[in-house]
């Protein structure tokens, strides 16, 4: 019987994609987090390609391997820290790269996937809302059921992706029209202004702090519409997208937010006057930085301080100038971070909330956890402790590599490394000196603190499985 190769190989190959693509689905809905690992590594490697161009360089010769991979790193995960300088060694076209780059990494890879199916079928499945709710609440990353009440609940998933892309287009939008006039101001030609505003609006809301021209907010140290401006996108960019949606859903009846909203609107203006008053009373006798200002320009560069190293990323004053006092206060800014499945980074202000009120109810004596009328259940106290066990772990392993390979200052690099792993982009000028081994550390950091410590250990973790059986009790000793 004669045989037919060529007809053999067609019939395969469809059967190969279709194996593939099965593959694939089940990834996806098995274990959404290690989608979003595989996702974030690919887009960082195809950044990568598209920064390594000779026409994404202005100088039209290709970047270095090192410098395009910590960019394309730094871009997709916005964080803002940076190994060159994005004003002078990217062309118009580099700058557009990671303009595009940091709006995918801003709102979300599997929110962003999610957003566009919406748009091609019109409609969810439940496949898809799974994967969306999974990016919103890191809490469905684990297998197994959800059974405690959440903040996004499965059937809004829908409306609170077109609330993800609404705000994102409609806050940039008005950020950038803001921003226009104080740039036309400042010196900047109108047209080279329509571009310069737009990228201003997109790095503050996304908390990345990469600046488009030289000399970054200097010029601009003045003006403190602009600086205004920029703290309001990144406040906003900062909360989450959960918690814009309930502000949206609910307008200012505080009584019916989601408990979520409130931890998160409470914590973040506590931090924000608490790292003000901080910074303003040790960096008021600095004469490198808030030595030399008046009492009001004093007052407002620390609250500008504030809002920035909460995950803002940019930067009026030089951060190498501060005392090390400020630079500590900085450290724990950034380590706390913004609002959960927001743009910002760091553990969250909501897990440094459910640990002080862990805290409180301990010393109070209290059977439970709970908070304006509602009780926060074990599991969530339990993985509050994880994300700071793991994300205190990243930094400290991130940050004893980095000073053995680099041989700089201890503060300088736990500044650094806190900066990146928060994805915040501040510096102390460190960053920009390291050599290749420790820019590809300082890249694997950021890249762990911008999948999240939930995320990361779920991805790691094998498939949960029902325990049937309790083991006995013993209490070792603690404290």
């Amino acid at each position: 019987m004669a045989t037919d190769p060529a007809g053999s190989i067609v019939r395969r190959v469809p059967s190969a994609l279709k194996a593939a693509w099965d593959r694939l689905r089940n990834l996806t809905t098995s274990s959404p987090a290690r989608f979003a690992v595989l996702v974030f590594a690919s887009l960082v490697l195809l950044f990568t390609a598209l920064l390594s161009l000779p026409a994404a360089s202005a100088d039209g010769r290709r970047l270095p391997l090192a410098d395009a991979l910590f960019t394309a790193v730094s871009t997709i995960c916005v964080t803002g820290l940076t190994t060159v300088d994005i004003a002078t060694t990217f062309s118009p076209l580099g700058k557009v790269i990671i303009f595009v780059g940091v709006n995918i990494g801003g709102m979300g890879v599997l929110t962003l996937a999610s957003i566009l199916g919406l748009v091609i079928s019109k409609r969810l499945g439940l496949r898809a809302k799974l994967i969306a709710a999974s990016d919103s609440n890191p809490l469905r990353s684990h297998g197994g059921p959800v059974n405690e009440g959440q903040t996004v609940r499965l059937g809004e998933v829908g409306t609170l992706l077109r609330t993800v892309a609404l705000s994102t287009l409609l806050i940039e939008a008005l950020v950038a029209i803001a921003l226009y006039p104080s740039l036309v101001f400042a010196g900047i030609r109108p047209l080279e202004a329509l571009w310069e505003a737009p990228f201003y609006a997109a790095m503050a809301f996304t908390n990345t702090g990469f600046t488009p021209n030289p000399g970054g907010l200097v010029p601009f140290a003045d003006d403190y519409f602009l600086l205004t401006v920029l703290m309001a996108g990144v406040f906003l960019g900062s909360i989450g997208f959960p918690v814009i949606y309930a502000l949206w859903k609910h307008y200012w009846h505080v009584r019916r937010w989601p408990l979520h909203t409130k931890l998160t609107i409470i914590t973040t203006v506590l931090l924000f006057f608490a790292g003000a008053a901080a910074f303003l009373a040790l960096e008021y006798g600095n004469p490198k930085t808030f030595g030399s200002m008046d009492a009001w320009d004093t007052t407002f560069q620390a609250f500008f301080l504030s809002a920035m190293t909460r995950s803002g990323g940019f930067a009026v004053v030089d951060i190498g100038d501060l005392y090390g006092s400020s630079l500590i206060v900085g450290c724990m800014l950034m380590f706390v971070g913004g609002g959960s499945a927001s743009t910002a980074g760091g553990i969250k202000v909501t897990t440094l909330a459910v640990l002080a009120l862990a805290v409180w109810s301990e010393a109070k004596g209290r059977q439970s956890v709970e908070a304006f009328g509602r009780r926060i259940p074990s599991d969530v106290q339990r993985v509050a402790l994880s994300v700071v066990a793991w994300g205190a772990t990243i930094v400290a392993l991130s940050t004893i590599t980095i000073a053995q390979i680099s041989q700089a200052p201890v503060s300088d690099v736990l500044f650094d490394v806190i900066s990146g792993f928060a994805t915040v982009g501040l510096s102390t000028g460190l960053t920009a000196e390291l050599t290749d081994p420790a820019v590809y550390v300082m890249a694997l950091t950021i890249f762990m603190g911008r999948i999240g410590t939930v995320t990361l250990a779920a991805a790691v973790a094998a498939t949960s499985r029902s325990q049937l059986y309790s083991l006995p009790v013993e209490r070792p000793i603690v404290g």
